[in-house]
């Protein structure tokens, strides 16, 4: 099992919920190079609990805070991953559902070029759903915040992560919205406290692009600017856009504060799960009290320390201590 340094002695001891339902098998591949249409030879395979969920909750117990996650078991695999998980000492709560857990195939190239194939999941009946979030209303009591992220399985309606918003919001728990597509944009109408899509994310649901890259493109900062103030506009109560390694904008409710914050330069062993890692030290920024333009700086700290590790979701606290004493933050006119 991989092991990651505690954040220092100290810390606040608050708990942050995560909603992230779609669990999965991760089987992470390398292999030389990867071609369509080939017989490959693979050499090393690692398998391992995944989804955005708990990438969030390794990034937070990496910092120091307790991170309890929701997601939805079913079949066989939904037993496995209950597990994995266990094993490796994230809290879990879960629901037995029908179907099957999804897989997702991480192909990892020689040269540093990863494919992702992720299947959709389980398809939810109704019940299972609500069941699902009765028990996040429960939970959110004993938690200081919450993350949504990640994809819904079938079944699983489109205002879902909108849903468990409001009932943060009614119980005077801050929110962090890490979807993009239609869960994204319904999630805006309960106005979140944070939502942080890619940049890829952010102008799909505000301009209809379908560019899915993920790499930093050069018009980076001014796009993302761009998506941030338009999220805000849209109802988000602030709103993170990430580049990838460029960088994030920041922007808050009404655009009276507009930021870039700049990520530093670092060794890249997996990009994987930077964004969850994002996401993450959000939420522990957010149970923390720091104000949210402080909040996407030390998030992107935490992101690229997290790239730093093999393991997606997994970094070095003291590392991501160090990062933020060199990551920079501009105020956008």
């Amino acid at each position: 099992m991989t092991t990651v340094r505690k954040a220092p002695v100290g810390e606040p001891s608050r708990r942050v919920l995560i909603v992230g339902p779609n669990l999965a098998i991760d089987r992470t591949l390398a292999t030389n190079e990867f071609r369509p249409g080939h017989d490959l030879d693979v050499a090393d395979v690692t398998v391992t609990a995944g989804g955005k969920g708990v990438n969030v909750a390794r990034a937070v117990g990496a910092l120091g805070l307790d991170a309890t996650l929701l997601g939805l078991l079913p079949g066989h695999m939904g037993e496995a991953v209950a597990n994995l998980l266990a094993e490796e000492g994230i809290r879990l709560r879960g629901i037995p559902v029908t179907g099957e857990l999804r897989s997702a195939f991480i192909i990892h190239e020689r040269d540093g070029r990863a494919t992702v194939l992720n299947e959709p999941g389980p398809d939810l009946a109704e019940d299972e759903w609500l069941a699902y979030e009765a028990m996040a209303g429960e939970a959110l009591a004993e938690h200081a915040v919450v993350v949504c992220g990640g994809s819904l399985p079938p079944g699983a309606p489109d205002g879902a992560y909108a849903r468990i918003v409001a009932m943060a919001r009614e119980r005077g728990r801050p929110s962090v919205v890490d979807a993009g597509g239609n869960v994204l944009l319904r999630a805006l109408d309960e106005a979140p406290d944070i939502v942080c899509p890619n940049l890829a994310e952010a102008e799909a649901v505000l301009f209809g692009s379908r560019n899915e890259a993920v790499d930093a493109p050069a018009d980076a900062r001014e796009r993302a600017v761009e998506a941030a103030r338009a999220l805000v506009r849209g109802g988000a109560r602030s709103a993170v856009v990430t580049a990838a390694s460029a960088g994030a904008a920041f922007a808050d409710e009404g655009g009276r504060q507009v930021h870039w914050v700049a990520a530093p330069r670092v060794s890249v062993a997996n990009p994987m799960g930077a964004g969850d890692a994002f996401a993450a030290g959000l939420a522990v920024a957010t149970a923390r009290e720091l104000p949210p333009a402080e909040a996407a700086r030390f998030a992107v700290a935490v992101a690229s320390a997290s790239v730093e590790h093999p393991r997606a979701g997994c970094l070095d606290a003291f590392r991501a201590d160090a990062l933020i004493r060199v990551v920079r933050t501009e105020h956008v006119v």
